[in-house]
């Protein structure tokens, strides 16, 4: 069977992660949940939750200097496009999802883990640690959405010709008007562009988790030019909520263009947080 061209792009973008990573089909009552594993064996654990659309994959740019200290696991969403199946239990509802992570969790052999979301998986992050707190040592979120305030109405108008019709023209001009001057890598727009068009994607929508009860240290960074949201304003909000929280901006970063942006400041706050 010939390859689909989101294959050949998710194969084009997986050559770039280091030679000695891993991929790992984990078993979950979901289906099995594709992995990318990169690191020493002895080292901390750490789960990387990618945005919408964007596949573990585009963790690849941090895997490096990640891995040189962590046990990274970067993971495919459940109902996103990449290499994580759905199959067995119907995924309809955000208590899915962290039912999903904590099985995903347990194939991994990780009883407590660092979490860090970008976007939508930061969401899904938030949502994680409040229902098992015990599980994450610290919290890490990249330019979260739907946590701390909502969506800018300019961004979701942007957004909504490639949600209602999508096509890889749409795709892509939503993210040259987004990332703008920040150039992401080009093997990744591909990639993204033509998961929006993947048949059977289910993102599960849920309500804003109530972030004031995260206990654990958290970590925010936000992207400064960023159209999803205002920066400033969240920002405000997240140091106001959080009782653990450190919260810095990510100059020159766009919503859509990390963790992709800057990868070097942004992995080095990353391991200044997490230790």
């Amino acid at each position: 069977m010939s390859l689909s061209a989101f294959d050949l792009a998710y194969d084009e973008l997986r050559a770039r992660w280091p030679d000695s990573t891993e991929e790992r089909d984990v078993a979950t009552p979901y289906g099995r949940t594709r992995v990318h594993v990169h690191g020493p064996a002895d080292g901390s654990p750490l789960v990387l939750l990618p945005g919408g659309s964007a596949t573990g994959l585009v963790w690849f740019a941090n895997a490096p200097a990640l891995g040189g200290r962590y046990r990274i696991h970067a993971v495919d969403l459940l109902g996103d496009a990449g290499r994580t199946e759905r199959r067995g239990t119907p995924l309809k509802s955000a208590d899915d999802l962290t039912a999903w992570l904590d099985a995903l969790l347990d194939g991994l052999g990780l009883a407590r883990t660092h979490l860090c979301g970008h976007s939508y998986g930061a969401w899904l992050a938030v949502r994680y640690a409040l229902h098992a707190p015990q599980r994450v040592d610290r919290l890490a979120l990249v330019d979260p959405t739907q946590v701390f305030a909502g969506f800018r109405p300019g961004y979701l108008l942007r957004a909504l010709p490639t949600l209602i019709r999508p096509s890889r023209a749409r795709a892509r001009a939503f993210l040259a008007w987004e990332t703008a001057d920040a150039h992401p890598d080009e093997t990744w727009q591909r990639l993204y562009a033509l998961a929006t068009t993947v048949p059977g994607r289910k993102l599960i929508a849920g309500t804003r988790p109530r972030a004031a009860g995260l206990r654990m240290p958290v970590l925010v960074l936000l992207a400064e030019r960023g159209r999803a949201h205002d920066a400033a304003r969240v920002a405000d909000r997240a140091r106001r909520t959080l009782s653990r929280g450190e919260v810095a901006l990510l100059p020159g970063a766009t919503h859509h263009s990390l963790p992709l942006t800057g990868p070097k400041e942004l992995n080095d706050r990353l391991m200044d947080f997490l230790g």
